[in-house]
Order: structure tokens, then sequence, then C-alpha cells
């Protein structure tokens, strides 16, 4: 009964949505008040999506092999963790947790969004029921979690060992509450502009669900990135994998719609260019989710599913993106901007730095989706990868980088002040940097040198707005965008050491061959036999020293059952300076084993720098939070309570 339970809750929570979407309507042709059973629909609504999923995740820890998602994505021997995630580890369960974030989203936009006039909080508690119900309807019709299995199997076929990772645990579930922030952002636009009321108030209420979903697309980035990079044995970070690609467009313009919200936010302008942000922000989530589950990719991360079911995706894409920027094309061209700037203001270098966000997400979506529509039209396979990426995006990147540190030192409206004297140590930093790679490295690429130059110009100039004041007493939202900024160059600095500093070496090696990589020195000590719960394996000694003492390293390639599957497990050893990376392969005929071995020099910055980033968001988030609550309680208790 536990999977008829998840069903019946799914249908219920679809009919409320279709009641919800019913109300807002009603509510926009005539002036009855149907605000407060709006937001009591909204939260049922996702009380039952999540007993749903409770019950999905609950036959996935029973192994319940009697249905057939179970049956197909794991089995008995599967150690607990990698049960419960690949409840999505999967394309059912992941579109039901897809569902189920996006619904309790929608309570919680219900019980807490105080901001917004009454209208425009119906409109958008109507735009989030009806992309609710788009996606029950396509879990109800073409993709249901608990479909039984008559009779059933005494297993299952196991899950993806690529996927028997820890990163499952983390990796998805924070991508898609980043997405969905986004989804809520794209309601409030939606219905700011039915009803006309895009302002400030507006802006301060989507704010938090950018920031949020920013700071979650940041970590669930940062950790896939890792992730891949320890469990692939492909030695490199970012491989521009479409999927990787469709994760990284909604992180560009949620971005820009967070630089772009602030703007409106403290300035009332850049009306029309938030809610077209806002609206191509989720445009993005939805591409991607289409990207992954319509089976029109080959990728280690994409669910290869059936054409019936891609089809549907690509209808939702279509209806909601279409439907919204149609909308956008009537309303969008009627919006007041606000107070006008100057051409040297802040407000000119977000939109500079909007600008060209907005140009590098062109190029990826251009450099994943090309591929894609050639092979549709003509059959041939095409494919664009890290040469394209780096030489078109990289130096517009480093160019933002540049903005990221000059624009908080700008002025709104008009700068009165001596920018050019705050930037002389930054810019001396960043000279001298490009001075030393000339010196102690000439034979670098250009990207990589303007990478480390771009990188100290930006360690410092980050840190200028709170020079400027009393660091003790600048706002935490202050402090959380130095951070950030900070960040970018901290991973900046990493990316530039790795692309240019790495060395790696494959190599054939008997036991007790000595084998050089950068400054290690790596013997081969045997190879030998292992097992774990659901694999076997082999495993490498590898005595790695680079002048005093030894350090070892055990690569694996494991063999697992269900499914029958080869992966290689990287060892890795994490240094002050570097990380030593080793993979293990085949034997061949003479005895001799495969060997993959780098040396990578400072690029665990980027990681650091990643988390820095989303750190500096949390803190700025909690600002926002902190300023909105003490601005509520000084706020007259009539106006808290029919706000």
């Amino acid at each position: 009964m536990i999977a008829e339970t998840g069903l019946a809750a799914l249908w219920l929570a679809a009919g409320l949505a279709a009641y919800q979407f019913l109300l807002m309507i009603l509510a926009l042709r005539s002036s009855v008040g149907v605000a407060r059973p709006m937001r009591a629909v909204a939260v049922i609504q996702g009380v039952l999506t999540l007993a749903a999923f409770a019950m999905l995740l609950l036959v996935f820890a029973r192994s319940d092999m009697s249905v057939a998602l179970v049956f197909e994505n794991s089995n008995s021997a599967k150690p607990f963790i990698y049960k419960v995630a690949g409840a999505w580890g999967n394309h059912e369960g992941s579109m039901l947790m897809w569902v189920t974030i996006l619904a309790i989203a929608g309570a919680f936009v219900a019980l807490f969004s105080r901001r917004t006039g009454e209208r425009t909080l119906v409109a958008a508690l109507g735009s989030q029921a009806i992309l609710a119900l788009g996606f029950y309807a396509f879990l109800l019709i073409a993709s249901n979690p608990f479909a039984r299995l008559f009779p059933a199997p005494p297993d299952g076929q196991g899950l993806n060992p690529l996927l028997q990772d820890p990163g499952l645990a983390f990796h998805p579930p924070t991508l898609y509450l980043g997405y969905v922030g986004l989804s809520v952002a794209f309601s409030f636009a939606v219905g700011a502009l039915l009803t006309g009321e895009v302002d400030a108030r507006l802006a301060r209420a989507m704010r938090p669900w950018v920031l949020g979903a920013w700071i979650l697309l940041t970590l669930g980035i940062t950790a896939g990135s890792y992730w891949a990079y320890y469990e692939l044995g492909w030695g490199g970070y970012w491989f521009w994998d479409p999927v990787e690609n469709a994760s990284l467009m909604p992180w560009l313009a949620a971005t820009a719609l967070l630089h772009s919200i602030n703007v409106l936010a403290a300035r009332g302008a850049l009306k029309a260019w938030t809610m077209m942000l806002a609206v191509i922000a989720f445009s993005m989530s939805m591409v991607g989710t289409f990207l992954v589950r319509s089976g029109i990719l080959t990728s280690v991360h994409a669910f290869a599913i059936d054409p019936e079911r891609g089809t549907f995706l690509l209808v939702l894409l279509a209806i909601y993106v279409g439907a919204a920027f149609i909308l956008f094309a009537f309303r969008g061209a009627n919006l007041k901007e606000g107070a006008p700037f100057e051409l040297v203001s802040r407000e000119s270098g977000l939109v500079v730095n909007n600008l060209l966000l907005s140009v590098i997400l062109g190029i990826v979506f251009v450099g994943t989706l090309y591929p894609l529509f050639v092979e549709a039209l003509s059959g041939e396979k095409l494919s664009v990868g890290a040469p394209y990426f780096n030489a078109v995006a990289g130096p517009l990147a480093l160019l933002v980088a540049l903005l990221v540190g000059i624009g908080p030192l700008l002025s709104w409206r008009r700068e009165r002040r001596p920018v050019l004297g705050l930037l002389k140590v930054p810019a001396l930093l960043g000279a001298s940097a490009l001075v030393m790679s000339i010196i102690a490295a000439p034979s670098i690429g250009i990207l990589p040198r303007a990478g480390f130059a771009v990188a100290a110009f930006l360690l410092a100039a980050s840190i200028m707005p709170l020079i400027a004041r009393n660091p003790l007493r600048a706002p935490l939202a202050t402090w959380g965008m130095v951070v950030a900024h900070f960040g970018i160059a901290i991973a900046l600095a990493g990316m530039a050491a790795n692309a240019a500093f790495s060395s790696e070496r494959l190599a054939i090696a008997k036991p007790g061959e000595i084998l050089s990589v950068g400054p290690w020195q790596v013997q081969l000590g045997g190879v030998t036999p292992t097992a774990g719960k659901n694999w076997t394996a082999i495993e490498a000694e590898l005595r790695a020293s680079r002048g005093e003492g030894i350090v070892t390293l055990t690569p694996e390639t494991r063999y697992y059952s269900d499914p029958p599957t080869q992966t290689n497990e990287s060892a890795i050893r994490t240094f002050w300076n570097g990380q030593l990376y080793t993979v293990i392969g085949n034997q061949d005929s003479s005895g001799a084993w495969q060997l993959r071995l780098w040396w990578k020099p400072f690029v665990t910055l980027i990681w650091a720098g990643g988390a820095l980033i989303a750190i500096g968001g949390a803190l700025a988030l909690i600002g926002r939070l902190l300023l909105s609550l003490r601005g509520r309680r000084r706020e007259p208790e009539w106006r808290r309570r029919y706000a």
C-alpha cells in the first residue's frame, strides 16, 4: 500500500494545483479575494507532494522489488545510503524530487511572502501551480514512479556504479533546489507582468529566492565538478559535457539576474531587463531538464528515456517558456524605468557585467545545442568541446572578473569618488603577477597567464569595499559580496595554475618500476585483489616520493555485477601546493599495468574558491533576511498583519 499511497497523494496534489490555477484566473478577472484560500491550497499541495516523495524513499529503503523503479535502480546488496539516494538517481525519481521541491517552494511562498501586493502574490502562486501541474501530468501520464511489477522479482538490477558515490546524495538535490528557486523568481516575474506591479517591492520579494538558488547552484556545480574529477578518472575538473553546461547556463543567468535585482531593489531601474532575466534563468533550468531527461544526449550524467517522454518534456518547455516570452513581449515594453544613471556609475557597471554574462550564456547555449540541431537535420554527428568554449568564452569570463573588481567601487547614478586611486594597488598586483608569470614561466599559454593577472587584481580589488569603510560596521551583505568576489579570484587562480603547470604521465609499468610526474617519483609496488559489499576490484599500491618521505596511494579498478560494469577509482593525495592524482588501468599480455599519473599544482583552489563564493552568498542572504526582519519589527502591527 505504500506505493499506492504515494500515487494517490500525487493525484490529489495535481488536483489542488489545477484548483489553485483556477483561483488565480478568478482573482485576475474579478475583484474576488482569494489570497487566503490560495495560500491554504498551496500549503496542502506541498504537504501531499512531500508525502508522495517520502513514500518513494520508503519503498527504496525497504528494497520493495514489486515497484518497477526499485527493481530497475536498486538491489538488496547495495549499501543503505545508495538505496535511499537511488530514489533520485533515475528519471522518474528525479522528476518527483523536482516537483516535490517545486510544491514545497510554493508552500513557503504562500506562508511567508508578504512583500508584494495581493494581486501579484495571487498571480505568482497561480503561475507556480501551472508549473507544478505540468510536471504532475508528466509523472502521472508518462513517468509513473510507483508502477508495480507482478509478480515481484527476487532482486533488482542495481544502480549505475558511477552513481554509487556520496556525491549522489548531495549533488542532484542541491541543483534541483537551485532550479526551483529560479522557478519562484519566474513565477513572481510572471505575476508582476500580469498585474503591472514591477517595482522595488517585487525585487525585494524575489531577491532571497534568487540568492538562495544561486548559492545552491554554486554548491551543486562545485560539488559536481569535484565528483566528476575523482570519480571518472579523467584528471579534469570541467569537461564541457553537455549536461555540465546544462547546470552552468542557469547559474550564468541567475548571476546576471541577482545583480539586476539589486539595481531594481535599490534604484527602481532595469525593470524590463530584470523581468526578462527571470524568464531566461528559469528557461535555462527547463532546457537543462529537457537535455538530461529527453534521451537526446549521450552522457554519463544523462538519463536515456524513450522519445515519447522526451516529446512530453519538449512540449512543456515550449508552453512555459513560449508563454512567458509572449507575456513579456506584450507587457515588458510598458514598464516605466526608474531614475536615469550616467555612463560611469554602479548601474552601468552592472549592466555591462550582465551583458557579458548574457553573451557567455549564449556561447554556451549555442555550443551545447548546435550539434544536436545539426544531427537532427542532417544526421551528422558533431562535437563541440573545450577548445571552442575556452577560446570563445574564456576571454569574456576574464573581462567579467575585471568588472567584478571595479563595479562595487563605483557610486550609484553618478561617480563622484576617485575610483582610479582605489584601483592603483589592485592594478599594481595584477601587473606584477603578469610580469612574474612571464619571467618564471615564459612558455605557458596566453589565457592562463591572463588568468593569473586578473586573479591577482581581483584578490586586492575585492576587499577594497571594506577598506573604504569601517569593516566592523559594514553590513553583512557587503561582507558577503567581498567574500564571494574573493572566492572568484581564488578559483580563477586555481584554474590558471591547473592549465599552466599540470603534468601528466601515461605509461605501462611492471611492479618495481619507477615513473616520474612533475616533482614526484612514483613506484608501482604491486597489484592485489580486494572486495567491497557489492563489488570486487584489483588494487594497485603506488609509493610516491619527492625528496623526503613516502606517500602511498591505492587506485582501483572495480567490477560490479549488478549491473555488470567496470569503473576506475582514482587515488588522490592532497598537499598544500596541489594534488597527486593516480589511476590504474588494465594489464597487458606482458604482465605490465596501465598507469595514469597527474601532478596538479594548486588545483584545490578551484573548489576552495567555489566554496567561498557560496559562503559569500550565504552571508549576503543572512544579512538581507536580518534586515528584512528588523524592518518588519519596526512596522506598525496593522501593516504587518495586512501586508
